[in-house]
C-alpha cells in the first residue's frame, strides 16, 4: 500500500474513532501519530514536532494563566457582579451569555462554563428562576465566545498552526470580526425565539458539584489582583505582538512564570492545570495534517470535493459546503477534532482553487464552533445536561434553529471580511 492510501486509511480511522469516542480523543490522535511513524509515512521527528510547536507552548502557558484567574475566585467575582444585575429570566440570559462569551474569548470555554454554572444556579435559586431556561444559553455562549480572539479555542490555534506552515497567520482579533456578530446574534436569538424553545420544567436532577458556589473568601486579595493584572497584561502583550516583537507564547509564558514565582499558583497547581488531553489531541492532529500534505493525500481529498462541486464552482458554494460540513461534524464529535480533521483538507482545497487559505480556514473554524444541537458537541454542553434536566431533543430544538441563523449570518459576513479571492 502506498503512502497516500495509508494516510487516507488513518484519516478515516481518526474520523470514525472521533465520532465513536470509545477511546479518548487524545489517545486516538496519538495512535494515528505512532501509526504514521510505524508505517513509514512520517519520521518520528515529523510526527511529534507538535510538542515544540509555538501554538502548543501557548496553550500550556494559557492553561496556567487561566487557572490562576479561576482558582483565586476572580472569575466568580466577575460573574457574580454581572448576574446580580439580572432582575428577570431574560435579563439573566443576557447577563450570563455576555459574561460567559467575553471570558471564554480569552480563557478555557469549559473552565469559564464550569465557574459560571454554579454562580448562575445560585442566582436562579435565590430569585425563583427556572435554571433550565438559562443553562443551555450559558454553555452555547462559551462556544460563541471562543471566536472572539486567537486564543479563544483550540480550533483557532489549529487553524493558525496550519496557516503558519505556509507563511500566513491570523491577527489576534481576526476571529472577532465573525465571532462578535455571532455572539450578538446568539443573545438576540435567545431573547426572541430561543427562550420559548427551552423547556420550562423544574430540574430533574441535582449535581452537588455545581449546586454549591465555591467560597473564595480565604484567598488573599493581592493574589486576586495579581491574577487579574497578569491576565490583562498577557492579553495586551499578545494584542501588540508585532509592536513589542515578542511571540505570543513567550508573552504567555512570562505571565505564567510570574504567577508561579509569586506563588499565586503553586508549581504543582500549574502543572495540574495543563490539560494534556488537549495537548495530545493538538499534537496528533498536526501529525495528520503533516501526513496529508507530505503524501499528497490532502490534495486527493480536495480534488474529490472539487470534482463533486463541478468544474468551476462558485466560491460562495464552496464556502457554504465547508461551513455546513464543519457544523454537522462538530455536533457529533469534539469541535477541536472536527477542526483538526478539516484544516489540512481546507488548506489543500484553497490551494486547488487558488483561493485565500485564510478565508477557507475561517469558514472551517467558525463552522466547527457551532456545536449547539447535541449534548455531546462540547464538554460544556454535557456539563449541564443533567443539572438542567434536559433531554437530547431539548438541544436539538434550541440548537438547530440557532445553527441555521448563525450559518446565514456567517455566510453573509465571511465574504466581506475574508473573501476567497481578495
Amino acid at each position: 500500500m502506498d503512502a497516500v492510501s495509508i494516510t487516507l486509511c488513518y484519516l478515516v480511522f481518526a474520523i470514525v474513532m472521533f465520532v465513536w469516542e470509545k477511546i479518548p480523543l487524545s489517545i486516538t490522535a496519538m495512535l494515528v501519530s505512532v501509526g504514521l511513524v510505524l508505517s513509514g509515512v512520517l519520521s518520528p521527528k515529523e510526527a511529534f514536532a507538535g510538542f515544540v510547536d509555538g501554538n502548543v507552548l501557548l496553550f500550556m502557558a494559557m492553561f496556567i494563566v487561566g487557572a490562576a484567574f479561576f482558582e483565586t475566585g476572580v472569575a466568580q467575582v466577575v460573574g457574580s457582579v454581572v448576574t446580580k444585575m439580572a432582575s428577570t429570566e431574560k435579563m439573566l440570559i443576557v447577563a450570563v451569555m455576555l459574561i460567559t462569551g467575553l471570558l471564554s474569548g480569552f480563557l478555557s470555554n469549559t473552565g469559564t462554563a464550569a465557574v459560571l454554572i454554579p454562580v448562575a444556579i445560585g442566582i436562579a435559586q435565590k430569585s425563583g428562576f427556572n435554571q433550565s431556561k438559562f443553562l443551555i444559553p450559558l454553555v452555547l455562549a462559551s462556544a460563541m465566545g471562543g471566536n472572539l480572539s486567537l486564543i479563544g479555542a483550540p480550533g483557532n490555534m489549529i487553524a493558525q498552526a496550519g496557516l503558519e506552515k505556509i507563511g500566513l497567520s491570523f491577527g489576534f482579533f481576526d476571529y472577532a470580526l465573525i465571532g462578535g456578530p455571532i455572539l450578538l446574534v446568539g443573545i438576540i436569538y435567545f431573547l426572541l425565539l430561543g427562550y420559548k424553545l427551552l423547556p420550562d420544567t423544574p430540574s430533574r436532577a441535582v449535581d452537588s458539584t455545581y449546586d454549591t458556589v465555591e467560597d473564595y473568601s480565604h484567598v488573599p486579595k493581592w493574589k486576586q489582583w495579581m491574577a487579574t493584572l497578569v491576565l490583562v497584561g498577557t492579553i495586551l502583550a499578545m494584542i501588540f505582538e508585532s509592536q513589542i516583537g515578542v511571540k505570543l507564547y513567550v508573552s504567555a509564558w512570562i505571565g505564567a512564570l510570574i504567577l508561579v514565582a509569586t506563588n499565586v499558583v503553586t508549581e504543582t497547581e500549574a502543572v495540574k492545570s495543563i490539560d494534556m488531553k488537549t495537548i495530545f489531541l493538538f499534537v496528533g492532529s498536526l501529525s495528520i495534517a503533516t501526513a496529508l500534505v507530505k503524501t499528497g493525500a490532502g490534495s486527493v481529498v480536495a480534488n474529490t470535493i472539487m470534482g463533486l462541486l463541478g468544474s468551476n464552482p462558485s466560491p460562495y458554494i464552496v464556502m457554504a459546503v465547508i461551513f455546513i460540513l464543519s457544523a454537522v461534524l462538530t455536533n457529533f464529535m469534539s469541535n477541536t477534532a472536527a477542526t483538526a480533521l478539516l484544516v489540512p483538507i481546507g488548506l489543500q482545497l484553497a490551494q486547488t482553487m487558488g483561493a485565500d487559505p485564510k478565508a477557507v480556514l475561517m469558514a472551517t473554524v467558525i463552522g466547527a464552533s457551532c456545536a449547539y444541537a447535541t449534548p455531546i458537541g462540547m464538554p460544556a454542553n454535557t456539563m449541564v445536561y443533567n443539572i438542567g434536566g434536559y433531554s437530547f431533543m431539548d438541544y436539538v430544538k434550541v440548537g438547530v434553529p440557532l445553527i441555521v441563523i448563525v450559518t446565514i449570518v456567517s455566510l453573509i459576513i465571511l465574504p466581506i471580511f475574508f473573501p476567497f479571492y481578495p
